[in-house]
């Protein structure tokens, strides 16, 4: 296949979805039926990841790297885990301005730019979307708000225009896919190419669906919505995404476009309370599998045959790297990407090349490295070693067995590492809830 020189692009973002949540990846069928039938669909007509991971376990870490096709590291805002509501304000805690960004890098290319729905990388004066290369913005800042209200943590609305606060009623997950078909509408009457950043907030808490608009009220006070939510509400919360996918696919190919646009989906971190990641184990906050792998789909019909899966490993980064790569877009030379495009694997899926990835967390000091089969994992100070292609559940420690491998692997992780900053004293770790709230996973 040809691709266009020019293709458009939406990069779909889930928040907090779990790596099995999905029918295509095992997911199992809701008291209503197929949770995912239009993600499924796309990964049938497209390429599924099976071992594609998110850059953090937690959300504005990895959205740093999405906007920057580097390391968040490299940027003090991203040693937030997260950022808070309560930081709105604070000069330090956000995406630079000055910083290229995918958004600002397409746009100076003759891309029309969108961002949708979840900022989550900092607040005004200094840090928003359109001051990082987004030509428009319809969305949240903060990392969670309720559906109904569009009220963050703290209780402030949180819906906005541009830079301007802005007050609508609807269910935010229709909302947010309503505004996505009017800029795909409107960029393909204007005959110019465009990047859609459609990142919903679903299915993160607080857990309401369509059917919901009472619970905003009993949540006002704690969108952790720790007394509530269920298995069933969760799967209908993803369901409504879905359907606001299926309706965006629609409207590509109504106006001819879905032959020439490179849908990219994913999660922004491993899944939370209600969230299926089996056979993972752990889930957000943790770099154990559950935490950190997630589902990868890419549909191009230009460029991807059909029904392919690959166990390329890629992180959030390497995706940014492929849009630009995509768009013949070149990154800022003084700003030199640490992300590696996927381009070639979604043309050839069968010749999958070696991807050494790493992460690190103030919480709990974590470290990993996944290296082939292979991974090095700390928690609270103990050094482990899994063979994934045996144990992706990572339940089988080989440390004492094999301490060559885990020591070169240890030195392998401190090397890179010390090619970041340093993790910041005073940087935060921010935990929705502990073993006073629920069980340990």
């Amino acid at each position: 296949m040809t691709a266009p020189t020019r293709p458009n692009v939406i990069w779909i973002v889930a928040d907090d979805l779990g790596y099995a949540d999905l029918g295509c990846y095992g997911g199992r069928d809701a008291s209503f039926g197929r949770v995912s039938p239009v993600l499924d669909g796309l990964a049938a007509r497209g390429l599924r990841f099976t071992q594609g991971y998110s850059n953090s376990p937690v959300c504005s870490p990895t959205r740093f790297a999405l906007m920057t096709g580097r390391w968040q590291y490299r940027l003090r805002g991203a040693a937030e885990e997260p950022i808070r509501s309560a930081d709105r304000g604070h000069p330090e805690l956000g995406l630079p301005p000055s910083h290229p960004s995918l958004p600002s890098l397409m746009a100076a290319s003759g891309y029309r730019t969108a961002l949708v729905g979840k900022w989550h990388l900092g607040f005004p004066p200094s840090f928003g979307p359109t001051k990082s290369g987004y030509g428009e913005f319809y969305g949240a800042l903060a990392g969670g708000l309720d559906y109904w209200s569009h009220c963050d943590s703290r209780g402030a609305p949180d819906l906005w225009i541009g830079e301007d606060a802005h007050h609508e009623v609807g269910y935010l997950t229709d909302l947010i896919t309503a505004r996505a078909i009017d800029f795909v509408e409107r960029s393909a009457a204007a005959r110019a190419p465009f990047m859609l950043s459609l990142h919903y907030t679903a299915p993160h808490w607080p857990w309401e669906t369509r059917d919901d608009a009472h619970v905003a009220p009993q949540v006002k006070d704690n969108l952790f919505h720790l007394d509530g939510g269920s298995v069933d509400t969760y799967r209908r919360m993803i369901h409504h995404m879905d359907e606001g996918i299926g309706c965006v696919m629609a409207t590509l190919a109504r106006l001819g476009l879905e032959r020439d646009t490179l849908v990219v989906f994913t999660s922004d971190n491993g899944g939370e309370r209600y969230s299926d990641n089996w056979p993972l184990v752990g889930g957000k906050m943790d770099l154990t599998e559950g935490g950190i792998r997630v589902p990868w789909i890419a549909h191009w019909p230009a460029t991807i045959a059909p029904g392919g899966t690959t166990a390329q490993h890629c992180l959030t980064m390497d995706w940014t790297a492929t849009i630009l790569e995509a768009a013949g877009v070149a990154p800022d030379p003084a700003f030199p990407l640490d992300g590696v495009s996927m381009l070639p694997v979604l043309r050839e899926p069968s010749r999958p090349f070696a991807r050494p990835m790493h992460w690190r967390m103030k919480h709990r000091g974590q470290r990993a490295l996944r290296d082939g089969d292979w991974k090095y994992l700390r928690v609270d100070g103990v050094d482990y070693l899994f063979d994934l292609s045996a144990d992706e559940r990572e339940r089988a420690n080989r440390a004492k067995r094999e301490p060559a491998r885990l020591a070169a692997m240890r030195d392998a992780w401190e090397a890179w590492d010390a090619t970041m900053p340093a993790v910041p004293e005073e940087a935060k770790v921010s935990l929705g809830y502990t073993t006073a709230d629920m069980p340990q996973r």
